[in-house]
């Protein structure tokens, strides 16, 4: 059975840092691309950053130079760092695998960002 579990979301200030982790069960994890996206209220659902198997990296450009994705394959785990956070990242931020016929979601972890 395959599960896609997100954590680490909740209430930061503006500038602080959250670290988002997703844990991905019943897959081969190393050989497939991991995604994380966000859907802020009464927004469409954006990529926010990409790893492939081989550890290459991607970013939209609204968080270039402050967040930063990364893999654990031996824990099965991607990681979302994000640093400087600002209101306008405030959204659900969800977990994505991605390849060889997969397209699968977890539930999504909130990230409030707020004084």
């Amino acid at each position: 059975q395959v599960q896609v579990v997100e954590s680490g979301g909740g209430l930061v200030q503006p500038g602080g840092s959250l670290r988002l982790s997703c844990v991905v069960s019943g897959i081969i994890f190393s050989t497939k691309e991991m995604r994380w996206y966000r859907q802020a209220p009464g927004k469409q659902r954006e990529l926010v950053a990409t790893i492939t198997s081989g550890g290459i990296t991607n970013y939209v450009d609204s968080v270039k130079g402050r967040f930063t994705i990364s893999r654990d394959n031996a824990k099965n785990t991607v990681y979302l760092q994000m640093n400087s956070l600002k209101p306008e990242d405030t959204a659900v931020y969800y977990c994505n695998v991605w390849g060889g016929g997969m397209n699968l979601w977890g539930k999504g972890t909130l990230v409030t960002v707020s004084s």
